[in-house]
């Protein structure tokens, strides 16, 4: 009897979903084969963590559309709950309203408010950004040790921020290395600081703490000035 081939791939394609259902792991089913992906397989927060950062930062977009309009420029950037906002705003006021706005967004834990109140950035300066972004990413992938996946990079007129759950050694290095890279005026630490022992032993990391401060954690006031490494 003439085996199908077609059958085959069907139960297997039903086997490994119901595996999934299961496990509760992310696993992508790709030509008939399985295979984690690689944002849930390197990236130290949760699968759930990223599935929510995806929709605060969707759901921040469209409330600063709503709010501000064509008037403002507001990017987000969130990890683990830790919101970055970033952009240009016309008053005091919108910066306000929109660190508020954002704070109401569901799962949003903390919002650092980095919004300038000025004019739009010109697009020179901003296509500038995007590629200063790039070559700190290069320059993270190059460099030992760092966990390069698991951290975000945006940068703003020069500055760059990074956050991320990594260990202090893995925060100073990643923060050095990012402060070398030619035309990057300042570096912004937002990174939310892990034990050793979870990182090589737990797919979930042990509290966290940011380092903005010694004493600081996402429960504490918004907006709290985050922590800058000067350039060389």
């Amino acid at each position: 009897m003439q085996k199908n081939p077609n059958a085959a791939r069907y139960l297997l394609a039903a086997a490994l979903a119901a595996l999934v259902t299961l496990s509760g792991c992310g696993l992508l089913v790709v030509g008939g084969t399985a295979a984690t992906t690689a944002m849930v397989a390197t990236d130290r927060r949760t699968a759930g963590e990223q599935v929510e950062d995806q929709a605060i930062e969707m759901k921040i977009a469209a409330e600063m559309r709503s709010l501000l309009g064509d008037a403002a420029r507001v990017n987000s950037a969130s990890y683990a709950g830790l919101v970055l906002l970033t952009g240009d705003v016309p008053t005091q006021q919108d910066k306000m309203r929109a660190q508020e706005a954002a704070a109401k967004v569901e799962k949003v834990k903390k919002v650092v408010n980095e919004l300038r109140v000025g004019e739009i950035t010109p697009v020179s300066v901003r296509t500038n950004d995007t590629w200063l972004t790039s070559k700190v990413k290069t320059t993270l992938i190059n460099t030992k040790h760092v966990p390069t996946r698991t951290i975000l990079v945006t940068t703003e007129r020069g500055v760059v921020y990074l956050l991320g759950k990594v260990t202090q050694q893995e925060a100073q290095m990643a923060a050095t290395a990012a402060a070398g890279v030619g035309g990057v005026n300042k570096v912004v630490k937002l990174f939310q600081i892990v034990s050793a022992e979870s990182v090589s032993t737990s797919s979930s990391p042990a509290p966290i703490q940011e380092s903005g401060s010694a004493t600081s954690t996402p429960s504490d006031s918004m907006g709290e000035a985050p922590q800058a490494m000067p350039v060389q």
